[in-house]
């Protein structure tokens, strides 16, 4: 459970390889060991996060992830509960691919909405049965602002996150009876290796930045943050722009 000023004792990192995630497991352990649990694909990116956690002094378990099976899922929450509760679970699954084969191509289209969408959401429904069940922690969404409008040029990408985005925010308020809070964060573009080689939008942030405004929400108490911040104001502004103006903006 976390102490009286809101530090966590144990985090759980779904996609044990992302940037913006190891960056919030980081943060949230810069004063303090913690018990971390890394669910990823086995292979030697998962195996460097593990080394590097371990090197700041955490104690970190790895248990398998395959985002695109989700009949295996049940197993990697149980496992990632074995040893106790967990105080702060990160949702940080997705994969941006080519965005031009994911409207043409069938494969590139499905596992699009399997990782984005379908992972996130099964992996959510077992996350909110386990925390229900410890009565306590919180559960961060690591969703995108290119789902508050999807665009010609990622809707794939967007209207996945979209999805997800809804289904946490819907969450949140289900479960806020039972004492666990749901926190989705809206990065916009993130210089990470998700993003290497793609020119950089405005705005663009480190997954630092990203981690900095994630552990300030979950201290803070606040529920939807973006990152960074003016975000937020740009987005407001763009979901009210007429369809015809909107396809000829440079976004």
């Amino acid at each position: 459970m976390m102490d009286a000023v809101g530090n966590p004792r144990s985090v759980l990192l779904l996609g044990g390889t992302s940037d913006i995630g190891l960056a919030v497991v980081e943060r949230l352990g810069a004063s303090r060991s913690l018990r971390v649990v890394l669910a990823a694909r086995p292979g030697p990116r998962v195996e460097q996060a593990r080394a590097r956690l371990a090197g700041a002094g955490h104690d970190v378990e790895v248990v398998a992830l395959d985002g695109e099976d989700v009949a295996s899922h049940e197993a990697t929450v149980a496992a990632a509960f074995a040893p106790g509760d967990v105080d702060v679970s990160v949702l940080a699954l997705g994969v941006l691919g080519d965005q031009e084969a994911a409207w043409q191509d069938h494969a590139a289209a499905v596992r699009s909405a399997q990782v984005n969408y379908t992972a996130p959401v099964s992996l959510g429904v077992l996350l909110a049965q386990r925390l229900r069940h410890q009565g306590h922690g919180a559960v961060v969404l690591l969703s995108s602002v290119a789902g508050e409008r999807p665009r010609r040029s990622n809707f794939a990408y967007g209207s996945a996150k979209a999805g997800a985005d809804a289904f946490f925010t819907g969450l949140r308020e289900a479960l806020r009876p039972a004492g666990v809070r749901v926190v989705v964060v809206r990065p916009g573009f993130v210089r990470s290796a998700m993003t290497e080689g793609l020119e950089p939008a405005p705005l663009a942030v480190d997954p630092g930045d990203v981690a900095d405004i994630t552990v300030r929400a979950l201290r803070s108490g606040r529920d939807v943050v973006w990152a960074p911040a003016p975000l937020r104001w740009v987005m407001s502004a763009l979901r009210h722009v007429p369809a015809p103006v909107f396809r000829r903006l440079p976004v």
